[in-house]
């Protein structure tokens, strides 16, 4: 059974709990950018998509 979940959700529900928990961080921040990147659909969400595409494949691939 493979679980999908879009990221705009993801970034979404992260960005939502970092405010929430009022985080200040870089991690906080990574999650904000890259969540406006994809809720806009800038010129800059092509690459920031194969980026974050890339880590995921990677990450998925470790697990085999």
């Amino acid at each position: 059974m493979t679980l999908s979940i879009s990221a705009v959700l993801l970034f979404g529900a992260a960005s939502a709990v970092a405010i929430k928990t009022k985080s200040a961080g870089g991690g906080a921040a990574l999650v904000l950018f890259l969540f406006g990147f994809f809720a806009a659909g800038t010129g800059a969400y092509e690459p920031i998509h194969n980026l974050v595409q890339a880590s995921a494949d990677a990450l998925s691939a470790l697990g085999k």
